[in-house]
């Protein structure tokens, strides 16, 4: 009997499992007005699947499409323009949606002119911020080119070229930025200088002062400047390198100042804590940038990325949602002193 009785339980619940509280559910018929706006897997049914499946393809299609080794030779005399690359990195991220994750901030973005910092000011205006870019006066045709994606989000662009081994630049530049947007939320220390040498004994003492400046005591000055301007839940990210994890061979001096960034990081995170200022680094393996083509021969470039675990470089728009990642107080606001390695598919112990 109580065998029946669950027996005939279990039918009632099925004939009834369209039903809610006296009325039809919409969880079947995909229009809309199901708990989930009509999202539910089950709601879209064969539309549902067929939307699935073109997202899909449409992100295969994205990764077939970055460049893989060999590259074409090339060359660039210091510090190299985007618009000059073959092929063009890629920065526009097409697939990716916004979602208001940084509405009402205000970022500054070293390097911003260009690979992994246009990348980063392009998504982060996508998320809804204001974006002031730094960088050299010799990239002003990219600059111009990077102010033109972030006002095609529909957000404000501040472009202020300069050097950022001059300490009273760094210092301008943030008052004006907080002058004219009327706050610095975001801070990303990204600009770099690097060349390639075979041996200690071409890294002339130019050089190593030069490295060490741009890329070390530049995130330090901006830091310091950004830091009075900047309120709890404001955040810093630093560019570090898998150079700085495991070091190279023909980068003694740059994987030097990338070491520095992670220790500086980590250590800038324990003494902001209790501000409420989150610092983090991201960690990129190789990156296709004007950075490369500057900095080696022409026989390093063209197998440049080969030896990633993918087997070619990473585009900067697969690097810049780490960057909105932790940026974004949604995302990651119990995150402090992290070096996020983006490595291509390498593993290392870092």
């Amino acid at each position: 009997m109580n065998r029946e009785k669950a027996m005939a339980t279990r039918a009632a619940r099925k004939s009834s499992a369209g039903v809610r509280g006296g009325k039809k559910s919409s969880a079947g018929s995909g229009n809309g007005n199901s708990r989930n706006g009509g999202n539910s897997p089950r709601g879209n049914g064969a539309r549902g699947n067929g939307a699935r499946g073109k997202t899909r393809e449409a992100e295969l299609q994205r990764i077939r499409s970055h460049p893989q080794p060999p590259m074409p030779k090339q060359h660039q005399e210091y510090p190299g323009l985007e618009s000059e690359l073959n092929p063009r990195p890629q920065y526009k991220a097409p697939l990716y949606k916004g979602s208001g994750k940084l509405n009402g901030k205000v970022a500054i973005v070293t390097g911003g002119d260009s690979g992994i910092g246009r990348a980063v000011a392009v998504l982060f205006a996508r998320e809804g911020a204001d974006v002031a870019i730094m960088f050299l006066p010799e990239e002003q045709s990219d600059a111009d080119e990077t102010r033109e994606a972030i006002e095609a989000e529909g957000r404000r662009a501040l472009l202020l070229p300069g050097d950022v081994t001059d300490p009273e630049y760094c210092e301008d530049c943030v008052e004006q930025v907080f002058k004219t947007f009327g706050s610095v939320d975001v801070l990303v220390n990204n600009a770099a200088f690097q060349k390639n040498q075979e041996s200690i004994e071409d890294i002339d003492y130019e050089q190593m002062e030069r490295t060490f400046r741009t890329n070390f005591f530049g995130y330090f000055y901006m830091a310091k400047a950004a830091l009075k301007r900047m309120k709890k839940g404001a955040a810093i990210i630093n560019t570090g390198s898998i150079t700085g994890l495991e070091g190279e061979k023909t980068l003694l001096d740059y994987s030097a100042t990338k070491g520095a960034i992670h220790a500086f990081t980590k250590s800038l995170a324990q003494n902001l804590v209790e501000k409420g200022i989150r610092v983090n680094a991201v960690a990129p393996g190789p990156v296709w940038t004007p950075l490369n083509t500057q900095s080696s021969d022409t026989e390093h470039v063209q197998k440049f990325g080969a030896d990633a675990g993918m087997e070619r470089p990473g585009q900067p728009e697969e690097l810049a949602p780490a960057y909105v990642f932790l940026a974004s107080n949604v995302d990651s606001s119990y995150i402090s002193g992290l070096i996020l390695p983006v490595l291509g598919g390498d593993a290392i112990a870092g």
